[in-house]
C-alpha cells in the first residue's frame, strides 16, 4: 500500500496539524475547558479554525465535548484517554525541543555560513 493511501497518514495530519497540536497540549493540563477559554489561549486562532480542529480531533476520538444542560448552553472540552495518550507524546516532542534548542540553534547558524 502507498504511503498516500495510508489511513494513518490522515491521523497524523490532525494531531500535527499547527491547531491540533496547540489544542492538544492546552487540553493535556487535565482541565475541561470552554471555547472561549480556549480562543483566549491560543490568541491568534479563528473562530472557524478553532471550531474545525475541535471537531476533528473530537470524531479521531482524542476530545470530548460536553454540553451542559443549562442556559445559556455551556459546553466543555476534555481530552479522551486516546487524546491524553497522543497529548503526552506531543508534551514530551515539546520539552525534547526545548532542552535541544541551542544544539538546533548552532546547526542551523553553521549551515547558514556555509
Amino acid at each position: 500500500m502507498q504511503v498516500t493511501m495510508c489511513p494513518e497518514r490522515a491521523i497524523m495530519e490532525h494531531v500535527t496539524s499547527r491547531w491540533g497540536v496547540l489544542l492538544l497540549q492546552v487540553l493535556s493540563n487535565g482541565e475541561a475547558w470552554r471555547f472561549s477559554d480556549l480562543r483566549r489561549e491560543l490568541e491568534i486562532v479563528s473562530e472557524k479554525m478553532l471550531t474545525q480542529t475541535l471537531r476533528t480531533l473530537e470524531r479521531d476520538g482524542f476530545v470530548h465535548r460536553e454540553v451542559k444542560p443549562v442556559i445559556p448552553p455551556h459546553v466543555e472540552y476534555t481530552l479522551t484517554p486516546l487524546g491524553k495518550g497522543a497529548a503526552n507524546h506531543l508534551v514530551a516532542l515539546a520539552h525534547w525541543i526545548e532542552a535541544n534548542h541551542p544544539e538546533v540553534a548552532q546547526a542551523q547558524q553553521r549551515y547558514d555560513k556555509a
